[in-house]
């Protein structure tokens, strides 16, 4: 398997996750804000370890196997600097995941972390269809979906941290994404 790749946006720069990320995981993450349309497997309340044992025992395995690709979100003007995370699942029906720290939300960076991603998706692991889950409440996803010019198609039962909710699925293809970057490159 290839390594993940690091990339690089206007503001943001995207960042193969790695275990020393799992301190700042663990200062950003556990707010109820972030984590309360997130699946039920995310423990609630959150653990002391709860990131390092994330990291460590779920997501780099998952890397290691080629079944996930995860990235730190951090800012171009400073490395340093964490602000969330975004994942690519090879799960059907849930494609992609991400969250951004409360004090970085609502300033567009998640859509352009999805840009990139997207295209990763599409362009070089050449997946036909990327579709997400969401809680029904989680406007500010569901707004990166629609403005990312995914369609839903349909709704079911979900469970997520603040507990059973109705989810809809947004899907997007290959081909359409492809139609999408043309046209607006000309």
């Amino acid at each position: 398997m290839d390594p993940i790749p690091t990339f690089q946006t206007r503001r943001l720069i995207l960042i193969p996750l790695e275990l020393r990320d799992a301190p700042a995981i663990q200062r950003l993450f556990p707010h109820w804000e972030v984590v309360r349309y997130l699946g039920c497997r995310v423990p609630w309340p959150y653990p002391g370890d709860g990131s390092q044992t994330y990291v460590r025992d779920h997501a780099l395995p998952a890397v290691a196997a080629g079944r996930e690709w995860h990235w730190m979100i951090r800012i171009a003007e400073d490395p340093t600097q964490i602000i969330g995370s975004i994942h690519l699942y090879d799960e059907p029906g849930n494609n992609r995941g991400f969250w951004l720290a409360p004090q970085w939300q609502g300033q567009g960076y998640m859509s352009e972390a999805c840009e990139v991603i997207n295209a990763y998706w599409f362009e070089t692991l050449e997946r036909p269809v990327m579709q997400v889950s969401k809680a029904v409440g989680n406007l500010a996803s569901r707004r990166v979906s629609e403005r990312e010019g995914m369609r839903m198609i349909g709704t079911q039962q979900g469970e997520f941290v603040c507990g059973p909710l109705l989810k809809e699925v947004w899907e997007m293809t290959r081909e359409a994404w492809l139609k999408a970057k043309a046209s607006s490159n000309t």
